[in-house]
């Protein structure tokens, strides 16, 4: 089942709007909720983003790091694109958009990065994304974000004695597909798997895959059942703005219960 959306919403300001190309998004029920969107932004900021990307990508081979052990893919973190025109992705304009289309009353604290998937890369694991998040202080302010700082562990809130923290929980996430081939056709891999089930499989089937597209996103709620991963055998690079908004893990507890949040 699928269903178009109206989005941006037109509170946001013009500047802020005048950048994306359209405004109905597809919100698609299988097999998951989530929402798919063509051509997100208007082309010529579009080429912005990934002319910057390449940019960093060869001028800053050293702010990329290994994204996890036993996973192919590097990445460079948003707290390092905070000027030019990626930091886009790091502003509150752009996370409440997303909140509001997701449904989710995000905190104001993002993290994500670029990741960067070679040739050949073999496929990921399934996973939901509803894990734990720790960031240092008070909550942002209404007009303001805040990302993974250097004073707490964003995975364990391990930090020095006297610094402040707050336990949240992944709330949104979020795929922008960016610089990668233009010609990507079916069967050239690098998709984002999507699945209804694992029920303890390791390897399922993916019920839906959604392809690499340059200038596209998907967007989906964190819950116990948002499956998914990198599908893997790519014949190109594939590079995929990854990031996520978050709740208070308060809330994530009272709907589904602590047993469902995933521990690192």
């Amino acid at each position: 089942m699928t269903g178009v959306m109206e989005s941006p919403a037109p509170a946001l300001p013009g500047w802020f709007t005048e950048l994306f190309a359209h405004r109905r998004w597809v919100r698609r029920a299988t097999p998951f909720p989530h929402v798919y969107v063509r051509d997100v932004f208007v082309d010529e900021f579009y080429q912005r983003l990934s002319a910057e990307y390449q940019r960093v990508r060869r001028d800053r081979s050293a702010d990329f790091h290994e994204v996890q052990k036993n996973y192919s893919a590097d990445s460079i973190s948003l707290t390092k694109l905070q000027s030019g025109p990626l930091a886009l992705f790091s502003s509150r304009e752009w996370h409440d958009l997303i909140a509001g289309v997701a449904g989710v009353p995000g905190t104001g604290d993002i993290e994500g990065g670029v990741h960067h998937h070679p040739p050949e890369s073999p496929r990921g694991w399934p996973h939901n994304d509803l894990a734990p998040a720790w960031f240092a202080g008070e909550l942002p302010a209404p007009d303001t974000t805040q990302l993974p700082g250097d004073t707490v562990d964003i995975q364990s809130g391990a930090r020095e004695p006297g610094v402040a923290a707050r336990e949240l929980v992944r709330g949104v996430a979020i795929m922008f597909y960016l610089a990668n081939e233009p010609n990507w056709n079916a069967g050239d891999g690098g998709e984002t798997a999507l699945f209804a089930h694992v029920n303890g499989r390791f390897d399922p089937a993916p019920d839906l895959l959604v392809p690499p597209l340059n200038n596209s996103m998907v967007i989906f709620e964190c819950t116990p059942r948002s499956w998914h991963t990198f599908a893997g055998e790519n014949v190109h690079d594939r590079n995929c703005l990854v990031m996520w908004l978050h709740r208070p893990k308060s809330e994530a507890v009272r709907r589904w219960g602590e047993g469902h949040i995933v521990e690192w």
